[in-house]
């Protein structure tokens, strides 16, 4: 055990975490000056080594959240002619089988897949399937896309905690994943049945926002959209205001044939049958 990272834990404990991350989203909603906002983007990209060169525009932005939820260049990421393909920039961190009690299990942390996406009759369709994940550093590309073609039909709005999504929220936070705000988007496939991407928020990840909800953060509770809208592999599906992680889950009959490693969006997961 780490003495520093233990101490870094409890003090993340101590903190108010919702209200501190509320209001860091707040500050990175201020409109910013142009020149200040050139160093604000200077110093974060040489900070993380942030690729510049794939956005869709140069910069300066308007916004703190502006920079940071940039859109890419046409063509930036292609996508992989495969049924399943990676829904964000970031590392493919777990993957494997949904196992007995239809739990994952993620970093040593075990995680009920029914208080994951905030639906029990909904979690029984995956027992026996299988899950990834994808954690998305600063550093990254922090748009959510469509990891299938398919309709989107649900999306579940699951309030919580803000900790940390990272090695020391893994190690010393009991459940982290379910413990955390988050957000389940259900897309039905015709060949895949239903893929669910669950969007988990972090500390200073204050607002997740998924494209076909106009407000600017996902109401709690479940939101039914009938008819559901037509998506296709690669088609944007959310953002992270600020980074974190997003889980997949797929029904049995589909492996995650991937590596654990690094991983943009639109490469392939899985190749089908």
């Amino acid at each position: 055990m780490s003495i520093p990272s233990f101490a870094a834990a409890q003090i993340i404990r101590a903190l108010p975490r919702v209200s501190l991350s509320r209001a860091v989203g707040k500050l990175c909603d201020q409109k910013l000056p142009p020149g200040f906002s050139a160093v604000v983007q200077k110093a974060y990209c040489a900070a993380y080594d942030v690729k510049m060169n794939e956005a869709q525009e140069p910069g300066p932005y308007p916004s703190f959240d502006a920079f940071f939820t940039r859109p890419l260049k046409d063509g930036m990421r292609p996508i992989a002619d495969v049924p399943l393909v990676s829904p964000a920039d970031g590392k493919l961190s777990a993957a494997g089988d949904v196992e007995a009690g239809d739990t994952i299990l993620v970093k040593k942390q075990r995680y009920d897949i029914a208080e994951l996406i905030g639906d029990a009759s909904d979690a029984l369709r995956y027992r026996g399937g299988q899950f990834g994940v994808v954690y998305l550093a600063p550093s990254d590309y922090h748009r959510v896309h469509s990891p299938v073609s398919g309709q989107i039909t649900a999306i579940r709005g699951i309030p919580g905690d803000l900790f940390p999504v990272n090695s020391i929220g893994e190690e010393y936070v009991d459940g982290l994943f379910v413990r955390n705000n988050r957000v389940c988007i259900c897309i039905d496939t015709e060949e895949l049945g239903r893929v669910s991407v669950v969007m988990v928020g972090a500390t200073i990840v204050g607002r997740i926002s998924v494209s076909v909800i106009p407000e600017p953060a996902v109401p709690a509770g479940a939101t039914k959209l009938e008819p559901g809208r037509p998506v296709q592999r690669g088609d944007e599906i959310g953002m992270f205001h600020l980074g974190s992680t997003a889980v997949v889950l797929l029904e049995p009959g589909v492996t995650i044939e991937r590596e654990l490693g690094k991983v943009q969006m639109g490469e392939a997961l899985w190749e089908g049958r």
